[in-house]
């Protein structure tokens, strides 16, 4: 070898060398994840001169998780992936235990009887090939596979021993950006649990006492005790802190502050934190302080719980045993008073007063069983035991019966049922739901005069029947009328006797949303009576064709469950299995979307809080997907988050704990909700008072007058007018009308409405024909009899 060709083979080690060093100085300075994959595959290339590389991403189990090309379009790289016979050469190429190098690949896949290998890019009929395993700790974490050498017929070996040499530099940049990642979706999780979490957490630098983070808890409490204009800093100068013990602090001479300089810890110390204008929130206050590795006190963490609704909860705890305490005296005393006469005076008595004393005796022992009975009740609803068997019932003659046993009991006969012919069987545990109607009967003659009439009224709703008992009593206030249904409320001013106060209508909302169905009050306020509403599901399809029941039947519907509670997860899906239906279940809200384009399910079950992900976005993420019930389960039971639900799209909330029987019977509810919601054209025109919707002409008149509409404001009434008598949801009419869900629908649907509504000569506190149902949507009144009639 001459001294000129030893001095090029120097200069181009000299080259590679440089490179090599270059390439492992770019991919270890970059920590995102897909930046590193890039730049491997990239530098990879350059390297050893290759017109195309391609990099491949093993799970823990060997197999392909993800892959990124170089020297390829868009469009070729996605062939690539589909290419016939690549999980097979993958499967080849992915064992080989060190690099691989071939002047021709076609050929070498050709000797070993795999499928042939169609390239999707373009290449030279001798395909050269060099790939290389990437190790990490004696684990592969990747492939990487170079083709068409650059300049020369195949790859060297200088090429061979650069690659290896790279892969395992490749090898720790991938476990850093990976380790990276997870360390920042561990932070991100940390950081959800803490601001999600109902307790309150600050941080507060121990030098200047300022916080450094909290999250919304905190953010809530200090907002109930601020000034709009207020600072926090403000609020601390004139914040005074009382301890159980009566003495006060301000925050410079509060214990918490002398834990920021002296490292003590708080336990459990319960504060009254209040401001000048009389405002305050009682506390539970722990502080742990933080030191740095020199020992010095650089943070203070605080958690901070407000025992408010402790406090509340503890108050209706004692109204409600003061309650039934009372409740208890009454019989106890009758019971006691006559038992007392039988044994003082037997002789004296005769038959007849025996008779009584006995009678008062067994009426007052039920009375004790039914109240012991709705206390029984509670708990089973309060812990999700409470069971149901529906089966298909008649709703008219649970009705029949119900309205019979309250009539017999003596308290009242003036009853009035008005129930159409025609209404479908009802699913229903007979014995339960003629309880649901005995308590609202009760209820109704309790706060109504004597000689007013309590009516009994049913009508279908979409695939449910709903059942209303109205009267003409005290009424409630519209601020009562969301807490009627809540354990031990009793309404302000309530003076009426009877047993179960502050459970009956609890008892009955856990009874009928056990059987997947809803119940409300409605009423004008004080003094203009009240109407109370519950729905079941009907047992047979209403309208269009038939909806296949049964196990058999329910075994070809899939749906998918997503919780971040493997517990909840695991009773979700051995309910639903048990039901026949074919359930996904995933703890991991990322896979949620994959599973979606995989599976493909016919309904979809949410958790609302979910680690790193916001529930309602990764629903309206499902629903760009396909268009399928969504469902959340949560255990938050606020009616503002409920509705929030609602409006962004979702087809039902269910609170946890909640029953299998509940579970099943919501999901097959909103199943069937779809297919009844089919999209029909009537054959006659629509008649409800001045208006009228002609469809095959698609002509709208007010009073003889035509309304010139847009085509989204026919197509809102078309589709309200079509479902005349059913609430559509904001989310059925983004997808009718738009067909799409997407952020904001709700105020794009009222927009439109507004605009309707001054068409037809209307508006929303007047309605003449669309109605507005508060946070789930709109509905039109059924056409004119007559109209009907034609139709």
């Amino acid at each position: 070898m001459n001294r000129d060709q030893l001095l090029r083979e120097n200069e181009a080690l000299r080259d590679r060398l440089s490179r090599l060093s270059e390439a492992s100085l770019r991919i270890i300075q970059d920590l995102d994840f897909n930046s590193v994959l890039q730049e491997v595959l990239d530098s990879a290339r350059s390297l050893t001169g290759a017109r195309y590389g391609v990099i491949v991403l093993h799970d823990t189990s060997g197999n392909a998780e993800d892959f990124l090309s170089s020297g390829m379009t868009a469009d070729e790289s996605a062939r690539l992936w589909t290419m016939p016979g690549w999980p097979e050469h993958f499967q080849y190429l992915s064992r080989l235990p060190g690099p691989l190098r071939i002047p021709d690949l076609l050929g070498h896949i050709r000797s070993l009887g795999l499928r042939e290998l169609e390239p999707t890019v373009e290449v030279s009929p001798r395909v050269a090939f060099l790939g290389a395993p990437v190790l990490h700790l004696g684990q592969r974490v990747g492939s990487v596979f170079l083709a068409e050498k650059q300049g020369g017929p195949e790859f060297t070996r200088e090429d061979e021993e650069t690659l290896a040499l790279f892969a395992t530099h490749a090898a720790m940049a991938i476990a850093n950006a990976r380790r990276y990642r997870e360390e920042r979706q561990t932070k991100a999780d940390l950081e959800t649990l803490i601001d999600t979490s109902p307790v309150g957490v600050v941080v507060l630098d121990a030098g200047t006492c300022a916080p450094k983070s909290l999250n919304r808890e905190v953010q809530r409490i200090v907002d109930g005790l601020r000034d709009p204009e207020q600072t926090t800093e403000q609020l601390l100068e004139v914040v005074s802190f009382r301890r159980a013990d009566g003495r006060e602090f301000s925050f410079t001479e509060f214990p918490l502050t002398h834990a920021l300089s002296s490292g003590e810890t708080v336990r459990a110390e319960e504060i009254v934190i209040s401001v000048p204008d009389g405002r305050s929130v009682t506390t539970l206050i722990n502080a742990t302080p933080i030191a740095s590795e020199e020992g010095a006190i650089e943070t203070v963490v605080v958690t901070m719980q407000d025992l408010t609704p402790l406090e509340e909860v503890e108050r209706q705890r004692a109204e409600f045993l003061g309650t039934v305490s009372h409740e208890l005296r009454g019989p106890l005393t009758s019971i006691k008073g006559s038992a007392a006469a039988l044994l003082r005076t037997p002789s004296t008595l005769d038959a007849a007063e025996i008779q009584q004393f006995l009678r008062i005796i067994d009426s007052q022992t039920d009375h004790i069983l039914d109240l012991i009975g709705e206390l029984l009740d509670a708990a089973r609803i309060e812990s999700g035991t409470l069971s149901v068997s529906p089966e298909p019932s008649d709703p008219t003659l649970l009705v029949d019966r119900a309205v019979g046993l309250f009539q017999s009991s003596g308290d009242r006969t003036n009853v009035r049922i008005d129930l159409p012919p025609d209404l479908p069987r009802v699913l229903a545990d007979r014995r339960r739901i003629e309880q649901v109607l005995s308590n609202l009967l009760t209820n109704a003659a309790r706060y109504s005069p004597e000689s007013s009439i309590i009516r009994v009224s049913a009508a279908l709703e979409d695939v449910h029947v709903a059942i209303s008992v109205a009267d003409d009593g005290v009424g409630v206030s519209p601020e009562q009328l969301p807490y009627l249904f809540r354990r031990f409320f009793r309404a302000e001013g309530d003076e009426a006797d009877g047993v179960g106060a502050g459970l009956g209508l609890a008892v009955c909302k856990g009874i009928v949303e056990a059987h997947g169905g809803r119940i409300w009050a409605e009423s004008d306020g004080p003094g203009r009576g009240a109407r109370f509403t519950f729905t079941l599901p009907a047992a047979e399809p209403v309208g269009g064709a038939a909806v296949r029941s049964g196990r058999s039947a329910r075994q070809e519907v899939r749906v998918l469950a997503v919780d971040d509670d493997a517990q909840a997860l695991w009773f979700v899906r051995d309910a639903l299995t048990e039901g026949g239906y074919q359930v996904t279940a995933t703890v991991d809200p990322e896979e949620t979307l994959g599973l979606m384009e995989r599976d493909r399910p016919h309904l979809v079950l949410l958790d609302l809080v979910l680690p790193g992900t916001d529930g309602v976005e990764l629903m309206q993420n499902i629903l760009r997907i396909a268009d399928v019930p969504v469902l959340f389960l949560s255990g938050y039971g606020q009616d503002q988050v409920i509705a929030r639900a609602f409006e962004m799209g979702a087809d039902d909330y269910i609170v946890k704990p909640f029953s299998p029987t509940e579970l099943t019977a919501r999901v097959r509810a909103a199943l069937r909700r779809r297919t009844v919601l089919a999209r029909v054209t009537p054959s006659q025109p629509y008649v409800r008072g001045d208006l009228t919707i002609d469809y095959e002409q698609r002509k709208v008149n007010v009073a003889g007058e035509p309304v010139r509409l847009t085509a989204i404001e026919y197509d809102l009434l078309r589709e309200l007018s079509v479902n005349a008598g059913r609430v559509l949801t904001h989310r059925d009419l983004l997808q009718r009308v738009w067909g799409q869900t997407k952020p904001g629908g709700p105020q794009v649907i009222r927009t439109h409405l507004t605009r309707l509504r001054g068409k037809l000569g209307e508006d929303g506190e007047n309605p003449k024909y669309i109605f507005a149902e508060p946070r789930v949507g709109y509905r039109m009144e059924r056409p004119d009899a007559k109209a009907q009639g034609h139709q």
